[in-house]
């Protein structure tokens, strides 16, 4: 059984989408809620390694992509979540399961504001201590600011 048919069945109706862009580059969608649970499975049940996780902004709200790689094929599984709530987007903390995942938390609370709840240190990482509370430099309306020059 190969690890996209393992994942599938391991997760069964947690899974809201499921795209293959190429045959190593595979992308799923889970709620929110379920994101300890799912990064475990694929972790420490598979045995994916994790790789890194990236943010944006977008209309609908805040989508976070967790990356995991199979090394024994190459292949790359994408776990997606959008966060919906615009005004205080939020989602547990994977690093009490995965170590590595501290200081991409970190860096996407910091630039993009999504609380991660449940991480043992969320403070500045690339930003200074003086960087003012409740700006981001990655959301939309922080780069509408700086073009109107209202830094």
């Amino acid at each position: 059984m190969s690890v996209a048919d393992e994942i599938k069945e391991g997760l069964g109706e947690k899974i809201t989408d499921w795209y293959e862009h190429a045959p190593k580059r595979i992308y799923f969608s889970v709620k929110p809620a379920f994101i300890k649970e799912v990064s475990s499975f694929l972790f420490k049940d598979l045995k994916l390694r994790f790789i890194i996780a990236s943010a944006q902004q977008t209309k609908e709200g805040f989508e976070i992509l967790y990356h995991f790689g199979y090394d024994k094929t190459g292949q790359i599984f994408s776990l997606r979540v959008m966060l919906e709530d615009k005004n205080n987007p939020q989602i547990d903390s994977i690093t009490p399961i995965i170590i590595g995942a501290e200081w991409i938390e970190r860096e996407i609370w910091e630039l993009l504001g999504i609380n991660f709840t449940g991480h043992p240190n969320l403070k500045h990482l690339l930003l200074i201590d003086e960087w003012p509370q409740g700006q981001y430099p990655l959301r939309h309306e922080h780069k509408h600011k700086r073009k109107e020059g209202k830094e």
